[in-house]
């Protein structure tokens, strides 16, 4: 099946437009077909057949805001391309792949960070690797969240191995099995004071708290298993540190879940 994805992206990169597309949507993501069709020299017609290609080939995620159909850059697949062919012979200097990030120039209107992912696993048992404080210590390497997920429930974090659980005001706003997982996320803790020039500064950014939401649903080709969606949203602006912050990690995150769930391997 690894083999079937990657074929639909290496055919969906042969072509400069939808490279340039996918360029587009690296500088800003989160773009509508109108918008799109502004900055190309393309009909909507043929605009929408390449972004059709890209979506295939799980380059692009669809967001949509009413009756909007926006389209982000989503990476994962190139990251699974260099994990498999490129790591293993150049493993830390191309590894700057894994660090792209979504941001938005209207932050307050459409959700900042969307990442798809295909996994070859039951809607059921991703949302047990979800949840499940067992197959949380597996991939996450013990960390990550506690809860009872049902709605209102506190999630408590682990930030490193070894640590206590913390309750840092994250809440459970929808817990659906094997559908929807959706919760409150931390704000910014006093160890990123060092981010900011000021205190004040620091202190307006502490009140920013976002929402993280994991959309499970049957993938488009039966083939795929199950694809999951991850939306965080709801940061102050494009330039929130923790949107900087959480970005790269969840890349981290969905790639080592996917392995495990298909493997059985952890995180070396």
């Amino acid at each position: 099946m690894m083999l079937v994805m990657m074929d639909e992206v290496f055919r969906a990169l042969s072509n400069p437009t939808r490279r340039g597309l996918l360029d587009g949507l690296r500088e800003e993501s989160g773009q509508s077909l109108q918008t799109l069709c502004e900055s190309n020299d393309l009909t909507r017609q043929a605009l929408s057949r390449h972004l059709d290609v890209l979506e295939a080939a799980n380059l692009i995620s669809i967001h949509w805001h009413g009756r909007e159909k926006l389209h982000y850059l989503n990476p994962v697949p190139l990251h699974e391309i260099v994990h498999r062919w490129i790591q293993p012979f150049e493993s830390p200097r191309l590894d700057v792949i894994t660090t792209l990030k979504h941001t938005l120039e209207d932050p307050m209107d459409k959700p900042q960070f969307v990442y798809t992912i295909y996994i070859q696993a039951t809607q059921e048992r991703v949302y047990q690797a979800l949840t499940e404080r067992e197959l949380l210590d597996a991939y996450m390497d013990g960390t990550g969240p506690l809860s009872d997920w049902e709605p209102g429930s506190p999630v408590r974090w682990k930030s490193m191995p070894g640590d206590d659980f913390e309750d840092l005001d994250q809440e459970v706003i929808e817990a659906i099995p094997g559908k929807r997982l959706s919760y409150t996320w931390h704000t910014l803790q006093p160890m990123h004071r060092e981010l900011f020039s000021s205190d004040e500064e620091f202190e307006t950014a502490t009140r920013e708290q976002s929402t993280v939401t994991f959309d499970i649903e049957p993938a488009e080709d039966q083939r795929l298993g199950t694809k999951l969606t991850i939306t965080h949203h709801d940061f102050d602006s494009h330039e929130s540190q923790m949107l900087k912050s959480v970005s790269g990690g969840w890349i981290m995150i969905l790639s080592n879940l996917k392995t495990y769930l298909e493997t059985g391997r952890t995180p070396a």
